[in-house]
């Protein structure tokens, strides 16, 4: 995998890039946000990381011009600051996930596996999981094995969307809080469980045997069960 890293602080890139490269990464180094679009923009890479704070352009500023210009490269933010607001402009600003500085390299190996299958996944707009199929494009949901389909309102398929592209993840009411509406809240917790039930009715209707599954406690897991 080919990764591009956009990080000013000179000792946590050369962690970042050895640690990397150890897990065979392929890894691009660029320490200011100007280079880092320039490269990016080449579309020859996996994954995107872009830490917050750099000279030139901030990584939000990176990311949202790398999704102006139609590239769905996936993104993970790295900031050192921790609060609310920071990870939804980062979110909104196009990236696909965040990470707080500090962090565990367990947590961040993690993270970008969970992106690279998503990368590995999306196929001309579309994603697909056990036996269901997810059109990027038309919200359209398809079974498969019998091509039964049904349209997904926006908030369904970004559910479905997230869970397909952190599969083998558990994930919680918060991170679908913050993912979809932007913000943590009880009200929004209960309506992460209301679309939840709107989008198992989704995979019903289709006839898949793809399930999303309440871990108590914990969160949600997509699962598939082809018995």
């Amino acid at each position: 995998m080919k990764l591009l890293l956009a990080e000013d602080e000179k000792r946590m890139a050369q962690a970042l890039t050895e640690l990397l490269r150890i897990e065979n990464y392929e890894v691009d180094h660029y320490a200011d946000g100007i280079s880092a679009l320039e490269a990016a923009e080449s579309e020859l890479y996996d994954v995107i990381v872009l830490d917050v704070m750099m000279p030139g352009l901030s990584g939000f500023e990176v990311a949202r011009k790398i999704r102006e210009k139609g590239i769905w490269t996936p993104i993970l933010m790295l900031t050192a600051k921790g609060e609310l607001d920071d990870k939804v402009i980062g979110l909104d600003s196009g990236a696909d996930d965040y990470l707080t500085k500090p962090f565990m390299t367990k947590e961040l190996l993690a993270r970008l596996r969970a992106l690279c299958r998503r990368n590995t996944h999306l196929n001309d707009g579309i994603l697909t999981y056990g036996d269901i199929s997810l059109e990027t494009n038309t919200f359209t949901l398809s079974c498969i094995t019998n091509g039964q389909s049904v349209r997904l309102s926006e908030k369904e398929f970004r559910i479905l969307e997230y869970l397909i592209t952190n599969q083998g993840q558990i994930l919680t009411r918060e991170q679908f809080a913050l993912r979809i509406w932007g913000f943590e809240s009880d009200t929004e917790y209960n309506n992460v469980e209301v679309y939840m039930t709107f989008t198992r009715k989704k995979l019903s209707f289709v006839g898949s045997k793809t399930e999303i599954k309440a871990i108590r406690r914990i969160g949600y897991e997509l699962r598939f069960d082809n018995v």
